[in-house]
């Protein structure tokens, strides 16, 4: 008979994929306090002393997802910023492209804007620059179109702009959540008839 095959060890990055996967949707779930290090090590699949390899503690483990999740959605909703088309056009994609976030990512929305109630300094501290960094990204990417009406996007009542902007959409996909058969083409059409109001003299 031939000899078994050794199982091919799985690579450190594709280890610490599932244990981020696996605790972005335990900590939105749950909560940072009634989540476990062991309950995610299970849902990954791994064992605790591998997760440890990766993430010392239960909160370097937390800031590390928030991150993660804030950047892809920086990302997501920034080619859509700068893409292709009109003022118009590229405002109506961005805030569809908001509401595809939170509607394929329910877990990572959650957890960058719902899950607040964390008492621990560094994670409020490190939360609130994120949504500040998230802030700033997004003022930057609105530069131009927000030179073409006349706003300074060096000026602080640009980033003000900007909150009321993320604020407002997000606050729009928790009333989603729970009206969850209100057909997404739709929401994009009530928050363009709010927010384009500023901008409909933008080409």
């Amino acid at each position: 008979m031939g000899e078994t095959a050794p199982k091919s060890r799985m690579r450190a990055p594709a280890r610490r994929a599932l244990i981020t996967a696996a605790a972005l949707k335990i900590f939105a779930g749950k909560g940072y306090h009634a989540t476990s290090l062991g309950e995610i090590a299970a849902a990954a699949g791994v064992a605790r002393t591998v997760l440890y390899d990766h993430f010392p503690s239960k909160r370097v483990l937390l800031l590390a997802v928030m991150q993660e999740q804030n950047a892809a959605l920086v990302e997501y909703v920034g080619s859509r910023i700068t893409g292709s088309g009109s003022a118009e056009e590229r405002m109506r994609s961005t805030i569809d492209a908001y509401f595809s976030f939170a509607q394929s990512k329910p877990d990572a929305r959650k957890l960058l804007f719902d899950r607040t109630d964390e008492d621990d300094p560094e994670i409020r501290t490190v939360r609130q620059g994120i949504r500040e960094s998230r802030t700033r990204a997004v003022t930057a990417l609105l530069a131009g179109d927000m030179r073409s009406v006349g706003v300074d996007p060096g000026e602080p009542i640009a980033e003000a702009m900007v909150e009321l902007i993320i604020t407002g959409l997000d606050g729009v996909a928790q009333w989603w959540g729970r009206n969850p058969q209100m057909p997404r083409s739709v929401l994009v059409e009530g928050a363009m008839r709010l927010l384009w109001t500023g901008l409909g003299n933008v080409g």
